[in-house]
């Protein structure tokens, strides 16, 4: 039992881990974002607010704008350098920012 329990503590551990890993990369890859969308994605300059968008719309609207399938004057250049695992990421770090 004592190491079925050790083992539980070690596997929360190590996906605790991953998870700070996975918070920190997001934080780098939506750095990117705040040239136009300003620091946190509070929106800057005209540019339409992140912070606070439900994870879903953003992920969508990225991906929209990759694939070509919404207008956009750059995003649909910026999309094409994100996987969709980093757009999931940036998409879950703005959505817990506050606007």
């Amino acid at each position: 039992m004592r190491t079925v329990l050790v083992s539980a503590a070690a596997l929360c551990v190590i996906a605790s881990g991953a998870a700070a890993q996975d918070n920190v990369h997001a934080r780098n890859l939506a750095a990117s974002c705040a040239m136009c969308h300003g620091t946190d994605g509070r929106g800057a300059g005209g540019f339409e607010p992140l912070a606070g968008m439900p994870k879903a719309d953003l992920v969508r609207k990225v991906i929209e704008f990759r694939d070509g399938k919404r207008p956009a004057t750059v995003m649909h250049q910026i999309g094409k350098g994100y996987t969709d695992r980093e757009i999931e990421l940036i998409a879950e770090y703005f959505s817990t920012r506050r606007r």
